[in-house]
């Protein structure tokens, strides 16, 4: 089955399609979704343009390869390096941040890890592992010249997977790590998920079960489904979706996201399928943010528990928050990650 078939990669095109046709009989009796606008502002740092970028070389097992970064805004003791979910989306979605980090004089990279949309794409599935991608990051680590007396760590869904994965082995090396709205079990993550699934309606639930038994997911009535019932309520909870994000889908590597994560959200698998740290998760000693929120696919209850079981943790909460809980909680969740930099950088965490 070709990646354009399945959930996550179609999301930008269902989000044309909602708002092109009507919807159907199942979307029409459904709750109003909660409905919340996103403005780009060209004077705000973001991932386009060439300022500040810098390719980086990255050996691997097999070949030499480059990596995108962008550097935004510089601060001697403050510099934050995101990591974007996917696997193999782009930090596109995360250049909100650049509303809000550069304001307090902060240092900020963008990356497109391996495999990304900026950086090089090359064809050999040997390379898609999170040891690989571990190493990338202590790669870019060094060539940035970040050290562990100013490296904050940000990573969103999969990059809060390979945020922790990467403290696991190298947190001597950086400062801080914050894990935004990823759970450390992705069975624990796919059992959640299926749990808000079984909270739909049972007709919708029956009408996403029919067009899933054929492998019809292409099917226009099957995409506005899933976009106005599943996405836009534990996704992304703004209408329209911000450019950022529409862009970061529009460019997401098909292929390794399939390889890893699985063919998509209601069918999650992949690499990652049996991956689990929760009882490593004792062994990260450095100050660690955990962000959950209250409508995301991730269990909020599950990054609570997680910012207990880190030496030094610490748990944010957004209420009003998705999955992209920087976008649609923007209230809650930057000025708690703000206080927690703020924190850690002047010794009070």
């Amino acid at each position: 089955m070709k990646f354009k078939y399945h959930l996550l990669f179609l999301l930008f095109a269902c989000a044309i399609y909602a708002c092109q046709n009507a919807p159907s009989k199942e979307t029409a009796k459904a709750e109003k979704p909660v409905e919340k606008t996103a403005k780009k502002d060209a004077s705000k740092p973001s991932t386009e343009g060439s300022e500040g970028v810098r390719m980086i070389p990255i050996e691997t097992p097999a070949g030499t390869y480059n990596v995108w970064t962008k550097k935004v805004g510089s601060h001697p003791t403050v510099k934050v390096l995101l990591l974007h979910g996917g696997p193999a989306m782009t930090t596109e979605y995360m250049e909100c941040f650049g509303d809000y980090l550069p304001k307090e004089g902060y240092e900020m990279y963008y990356y497109h890890q391996l495999g990304s949309y900026l950086s090089d794409q090359p064809d050999n599935d040997d390379l898609w592992t999170i040891g690989r991608f571990v190493e990338e990051v202590e790669q870019v680590r060094k060539a940035l010249g970040l050290t562990k007396d100013n490296c904050y760590v940000i990573g969103n869904s999969w990059g809060g997977m390979l945020g922790m994965q990467y403290a696991l082995k190298y947190q001597d090396n950086i400062k801080a790590l914050v894990v935004s709205n990823m759970q450390g079990s992705f069975p624990d993550y796919a059992a959640y998920n299926a749990k808000l699934r079984s909270k739909m309606r049972p007709s919708l639930i029956d009408s996403l079960k029919f067009y899933e038994d054929k492998e019809d997911y292409a099917n226009p009535d099957y995409l506005n489904l899933v976009v106005e019932e599943y996405y836009r309520k534990h996704i992304c909870r703004m209408k329209p979706f911000p450019d950022g994000f529409q862009r970061a889908m529009d460019h997401v590597n098909g292929h390794i996201y399939e390889l890893m994560q699985g063919p998509s959200e209601f069918v999650p698998g992949g690499r990652l399928a049996q991956w689990d740290i929760m009882d490593e998760l004792k062994n990260i000693h450095i100050p660690t943010l955990m962000i959950g929120a209250a409508h995301d696919t991730m269990d909020p209850k599950a990054m609570e528990k997680m910012a207990g079981l880190v030496q030094h943790g610490r748990y944010l909460h957004c209420p009003d928050g998705s999955h992209l809980a920087m976008w649609d909680d923007q209230a809650h969740y930057f000025p708690g990650v703000l206080k927690f930099i703020e924190d850690v950088d002047d010794g009070t965490f």
